[in-house]
């Protein structure tokens, strides 16, 4: 599928058709039980121990935001779907939680001293992760981490994911638009296809 024959999903394309389909995604998905092992370590690696606030930007249904949290980590959950927000806080009780936009982040520069991204980039166009990822790097401090985790694939293109058109990138390309926004990476994994489960990749990066 060509690049240019996608309709460009806005945030709220996003938040709405997340929001029709949050409970049959809170069943699946909602839970680090289906998170993969090798993940949540490398997440936990990387974010855990930071000193300082963490933001995990589109966070879900909230199942890694309170895995940090139990873990000892200052950590706060943002996600433009209310029903997520409202299904976090009822589970993770003592764990903040807000709504609010991966695209606009609501704090100071370099306030933060880390962030998880995982999955929430899928939906961003290409031609604009560039900018969000730098508004990521303005509210982190130098030296903070950034844990990203996406789809994989041979080339950058869209795919019909199961809620709205998403983005598979390669994982190169991924740190080729990192590199510029401001950041170094640190960390890589990747895995290929299992079952119904994507290749998959992660790149953990820190502020420079």
């Amino acid at each position: 599928m060509a690049l240019g024959s996608v309709r460009a999903v806005s945030s709220r394309d996003v938040q709405q058709a997340y929001s029709s389909l949050a409970q049959q995604y809170v069943d699946l998905l909602g839970s680090v039980e289906t998170v993969h092992r090798e993940d949540l370590r490398l997440i936990e690696r990387h974010l855990a121990h930071l000193s300082g606030p963490v933001l995990d930007l589109g966070c879900g249904p909230g199942h890694l935001t309170g895995h940090l949290h139990a873990a000892g980590c200052e950590v706060v959950g943002i996600d433009l779907v209310p029903e997520f927000i409202v299904h976090a806080r009822r589970t993770h009780p003592g764990v903040p939680f807000e709504v609010g936009s991966l695209t606009d982040v609501t704090r100071a520069d370099a306030s933060v001293a880390g962030v998880l991204a995982w999955y929430s980039l899928i939906h961003v166009e290409p031609g604009r992760l560039a900018g969000v990822l730098g508004g990521i790097r303005r509210v982190l401090a130098p030296g903070g981490a950034l844990v990203v985790g996406f789809f994989e694939g041979p080339v950058c293109e869209p795919f019909e994911h199961r809620v709205t058109t998403a983005y598979r990138w390669p994982v190169d390309e991924m740190a080729d638009l990192l590199g510029p926004a401001g950041f170094a990476e640190v960390e890589r994994s990747q895995r290929p296809q299992e079952g119904e489960r994507r290749p998959h990749a992660v790149l953990a990066v820190r502020a420079v």
